[in-house]
């Protein structure tokens, strides 16, 4: 009998032994842990998409491999854990990016204007060539915008949509034509500019609201379903390409719940997802906003994830950015700031009050602070009938927010996501405002006061998607035209700025404990980098890319040395989509 048990015994142990082993193992790198500064080590285990550990290389793989484990030479390049984004519209995109034609990273507006008339070439009739953001006229060696003259004669004979920022769009001839629009054409808040004569120019802004831009965006083409999904996927695997391994989407205008969401459902459920994403709901029809929140808390589970083959993969959170329209703190730093509503606590309290009975996470877009101020006075009208101990709240963008509101936020137990808009809208801010005396947002003093915090870019209907370029902002405070917008002495070291990235955008989706460290037990989410991201002067940070994108111990994405690697994704569909012949975000 004691044999038996012996043998038993040593069988199970030699099991155990065996399920140890990793299914990859990645070495000879300078990997960062990122649990503390300057912590580096030179392996990692992964198996069934968790760290074993890590270590030396020696260590990791005499302990670790075995004859199934897929070996990666990191041939001393920096490791850091797969970057996550607190703040994209990744769902929405996902259905248009195959639609657009991308400026993000352009460097000249003549090769920008060269891209668009090419692009309509190739484009059939009937089909809209559409720029919706990633750009402004700082990143163009001209330093200007185009004028509505240069896109005319540019294509004169196909509609074009181009997005510039929150405020302004152009709309050419065609376009004009196509849409039937005239001088008595009307949308709330925005302005359609015309010419001495009467006639629209094409030249679109928004004045109180961006509804005439928005509107117009959805009379323009749409992909059709299986478009969609083909867009889904080679937009996830451009978002690889940069080493982002997971997003949290603040949902947006025009995705309506669950119609908008059916296509990234499919690709989850078939474990085509390359990223885990957590998403949030956004209400959409201004006046039934506490229907839909009460529909969606009664029929819909937060936290339930539709992806079965990857942890956290495809997960519902709660509710925002936009929880009510009343509360739409519009952004546009080409106009002065808008003033709330005054139903807006009226609109809002029983939403929260609703969304905090039930233990629902909420986030809400607020730009300023004296609408922050108001905001945080519903919170705490809620939070003494019903506290919100506990429950993941936090506010969006928050760029004027004050150190008193800061108090009230951390003693409310709240966090904020925080996004490099001014990147963009930096020189405007000054135009319109003078420079700031201090950071904008005021993220050190977040974090001075303990206050959770997530990087993220808002992407893609103003800014790019490139994690890099939000860093280089954390890094530098600078616009992306290089204007010194934040003073010197707030700008942020290496490691906090990735520690946005990472572990801190990783609170935001309550993974705090899951992701965003290479130390066992945490997701197997990393990318190898192209560049030593902790040796580069800021300034060169923007240039870094991923080689190799791991998600749950499993590669998304691989280039350089190890494009081998990199698994078959289908071919872009349609055949004129822009993507197929320029890519996303340009080099």
């Amino acid at each position: 009998m004691k044999k038996l048990l012996l043998s038993v015994s040593l069988f199970v142990g030699l099991l155990s032994q065996a399920q140890q082993k990793a299914d990859l193992i990645i070495y000879n790198g300078k990997i960062a842990t990122m649990q503390k500064q300057g912590e580096f080590v030179q392996a990692i285990a992964i198996r069934d998409g968790i760290i074993l550990d890590t270590g030396t290389e020696k260590n990791i793989v005499a302990t670790y491999k075995s004859s199934v484990t897929k070996l990666i030479d990191a041939k001393g390049k920096t490791v850091i854990p797969g970057l996550n984004d607190s703040h994209m519209h990744v769902i929405r995109e996902g259905l248009n990016y195959n639609s657009e034609l991308r400026w993000d990273g352009v460097k000249t507006l003549k090769c920008a204007m060269e891209m668009l008339k090419e692009q309509a070439a190739r484009t059939p009739d009937g089909v809209w060539i559409k720029v919706i953001g990633g750009w402004n006229e700082f990143q163009f060696e001209e330093k200007r915008q185009p004028t509505i003259d240069e896109i005319n004669a540019a294509v004169p004979d196909k509609p074009v949509f181009i997005t510039y920022l929150y405020g302004k769009a152009f709309l050419n001839k065609k376009g004009i034509e196509v849409l039937g629009y005239t001088k008595d054409t009307k949308y709330e808040g925005s302005v359609l500019e015309q010419d001495a004569s009467g006639n629209l120019t094409g030249v679109m802004y928004a004045k109180e609201t961006p509804k005439a831009i928005y509107m117009t965006l959805g009379l323009t083409t749409k992909l059709n379903p299986e478009e969609r999904l083909n867009s889904s996927i080679q937009f996830n695997h451009e978002l690889n390409r940069f080493g982002l391994t997971s997003i949290i989407d603040a949902a947006g205008g025009s995705q309506n719940f669950p119609a908008d969401y059916v296509t990234s459902l499919e690709l989850a459920k078939q474990n085509k997802l390359s990223l885990r994403i957590s998403y949030y709901l956004f209400a959409q029809q201004k006046g039934r906003e506490l229907q839909d929140y009460e529909k969606w808390v009664a029929e819909t589970q937060i936290n339930k994830n539709d992806n079965l083959m990857v942890a956290n993969g495809y997960v519902e959170e709660g509710a925002g950015e936009n929880i009510v329209a009343s509360a739409a703190d519009f952004e546009n730093f080409l106009e002065p700031r808008i003033v709330l509503s005054d139903e807006m606590e009226k609109d809002l309290e029983p939403i929260i009050r609703l969304l905090a009975k039930n233990k629902w996470p909420f986030r809400l877009h607020a730009t300023y602070g004296e609408s922050i101020d108001r905001m945080l006075t519903v919170f705490e009208k809620v939070n003494k009938e019903i506290p919100l101990n506990g429950l993941r709240w936090f506010f969006d963008h928050a760029e004027t927010i004050t150190t008193p509101e800061l108090q009230r936020v951390k003693k409310l137990g709240g966090g904020i996501a925080v996004q490099f808009r001014m990147y963009y809208q930096g020189e405007l801010y000054n135009k319109m405002y003078g420079a700031p005396k201090i950071q904008l947002p005021p993220i050190k003093k977040m974090l001075e006061l303990g206050i959770p915090v997530g990087a993220g870019t808002d992407a893609t209907r103003i800014s790019t998607y490139n994690p890099w370029m939000s860093l280089h902002w954390l890094l530098t405070g600078k616009t992306i035209g290089g204007m010194q917008f934040w003073p010197k002495d707030q700008t942020l070291d290496k490691f906090t700025a990735l520690q946005l990235y990472t572990s801190g955008s990783a609170w935001f989706s309550g993974e705090e404990k899951d992701k965003g460290k290479l130390v066992k037990g945490m997701y197997g989410d990393l990318a190898i980098l192209s560049d030593d991201y902790f040796s580069l002067k800021a300034d060169d940070v923007r240039k870094i890319e991923s080689v190799l994108t791991v998600v749950n111990g499993k590669i998304v994405y691989a280039s350089a040395e190890y494009k081998a690697l990199n698994p078959q994704i289908p071919a872009v569909i349609p055949d004129w989509s822009p993507v197929k012949h320029f890519g996303g975000y340009q080099r």
